[in-house]
């Protein structure tokens, strides 16, 4: 006979264990404060984790870094699986990825693209390894690329590109001027642009 007041194990909510905590902690922290600003101390803290425990996980702040990287390219790969199983068509599939965007203006008018902001800063250490950042932009660059294909176009390559460029572009004008109505109107007129091709 079971305990009738204990909770069944559906009820419970899992916490996330010390490891995933730490790279939660550390995606949130680079994209608030960069990777320059941000320590091991601070990830540790926001983590709920003991500070002396993060050397278990990660032997340097770098290893936390590339973790974080390789979180987000999970995220970006999931954001973009869960939109190819939505939309069926190429120009949905892009147009959803624009309401993505936008859906974000707020937090990236206040930090900054998590993703292009990261690559930027981290590409700029010198004589350091670029801990595989590159990839975070090859993901939607490449999967663009696979949409504009998909609607025939044989410059489906440069496409992607001015199209995750506009993007970014405006992320920065707006994270610069503190203005999300810049990434919200620049979607906008992403899909339209969409629209017409």
């Amino acid at each position: 006979m079971t305990d009738s007041t204990s909770e069944s194990p559906v009820a419970v909510a899992r916490r996330p264990g010390k490891r995933e905590r730490l790279v939660g902690a550390a995606m949130q922290l680079l994209h608030e404060q960069g990777a320059e600003r941000t320590t091991l101390a601070e990830i540790a803290k926001l983590a709920d984790v003991p500070p002396g425990n993060v050397y278990y996980y990660f032997k340097t702040k770098d290893d936390v870094i590339t973790a974080a990287i390789q979180a987000h390219a999970r995220q970006v790969r999931t954001v973009l699986a869960g939109i190819d199983t939505q939309h069926r068509s190429p120009k949905g599939r892009l147009k959803a990825l624009l309401r993505e965007f936008a859906a974000q203006s707020e937090l990236i008018a206040q930090h900054g693209c998590p993703l292009g902001s990261l690559c930027s800063e981290l590409d700029k250490r010198a004589g350091e390894p670029s801990l595989g950042v590159a990839e975070l932009m090859r993901l939607p660059v490449g999967w663009a690329e696979e949409q504009f294909r998909a609607l025939g176009r044989r410059d489906a390559h440069d496409l992607a590109i001015d199209l995750i460029a506009a993007y970014e572009g405006s992320a920065l004008l707006a994270n610069t001027m503190h203005d999300p109505t810049i990434l919200a109107k620049a979607a906008r007129r992403l899909i339209h642009w969409i629209d017409t091709l």
